[in-house]
């Protein structure tokens, strides 16, 4: 059942590759400029980080080591942990955010670069699929 799930799961990397290599740029265009609220877009990345089970493990396994039992209130050195650890995030994030809105915004008045961000999208796709394949191939 895993063999046919990673030949199921390469080919639809090889299909998403394909499909973003037949995309024209008006459709991406679209999807770039979405009517999306601002609001709607916090709330599903609150929720998907809510969610996520790597955040939880590193919070349950990576930070008690830093507490100091002696020092007391383990609780409260866990919370000041985790806030900083939230601090540090949102400063990293928000550079990366205000990076990423340059580069985008020079993506769409420049129509190579959304030709070759297509291509080498869409070409990697289809190789990360081609070596997913070819992997579950070899292990046999």
């Amino acid at each position: 059942m895993s063999e046919r799930s990673s030949y199921l799961g390469a080919a639809y990397l090889i299909y998403l590759g394909i499909r973003t290599l037949g995309r024209d740029d008006s459709e991406l265009l679209q999807a770039a400029n979405g009517d999306r609220r601002l609001l709607h877009i916090f709330a599903q990345g609150v929720l998907v980080n809510l969610l996520n089970p790597k955040t939880a493990l590193f919070f349950l396994a990576f930070l008690p080591q830093f507490v100091d039992p002696s020092l007391g209130h383990p609780s409260l050195q866990i919370f000041e942990l985790g806030v900083l650890f939230a601090v540090m995030g949102w400063c990293s994030d928000s550079v990366w955010a205000l990076l990423a809105g340059t580069v985008a915004d020079r993506f769409r008045s420049s129509f190579r670069l959304r030709r070759a961000q297509r291509n080498i999208s869409g070409g990697a796709l289809i190789a990360l699929g081609l070596a997913s394949a070819f992997s579950g191939a070899k292990t046999k």
